[in-house]
């Protein structure tokens, strides 16, 4: 196992802001334009540096459907991919060799993590809670309520 020293070194060196979890945890808030707050973990394990970021819960509508647009994005990520949980929890999860333990590799890491759940949420949501948009703008309008925030969904 690496010295999770050098992990807090690497992140020190870099300027990123995170929070310690557990004893080889570092737990680092990526912020986005779509998906305001992506949290990363990043694990320094016995042979690998662990990779895990929570995407979204488990879909209300359309799962087959959500699951499948998230395994085509997974074509195009690097170091990271989707995946989901026994509740059907959608995660963002990696394994990079330890050497990947630098500025560029954490930087890189983390810019695939923060470009997959940034570019997929709006879409992801639209999928898997299409009733409860529709619920919740049917409810909006009904009431003369601003829906501004709803059109990315829509």
């Amino acid at each position: 196992m690496t010295d999770p020293a050098t992990l807090r070194g690497v992140l020190d060196a870099s300027g990123i802001d995170y929070e310690l979890a557990g004893a080889n945890g570092f737990l680092v808030a990526l912020r986005g334009e779509h998906k305001l707050v992506t949290n990363a973990l990043l694990t320094a394990g016995e042979s690998a540096l662990i990779v895990e970021a929570f995407f979204m819960r488990r879909p209300d509508d359309n799962h087959a459907e959500v699951y499948a647009f998230l395994l085509r994005r997974n074509l195009r990520t690097f170091g990271v991919h989707f995946s989901i949980d026994s509740l059907g929890d959608i995660f963002l999860t990696g394994r990079l060799p330890l050497a990947a333990i630098t500025e560029d590799g954490i930087d890189m890491v983390l810019g695939a993590v923060l470009a997959a759940a940034d570019e997929c949420f709006n879409p992801a949501i639209s999928l898997g809670f299409s009733a409860a948009i529709r619920a919740e703008k049917a409810w909006r309008d009904k009431n003369g309520l601003d829906d501004t925030n709803l059109a990315p969904f829509l």
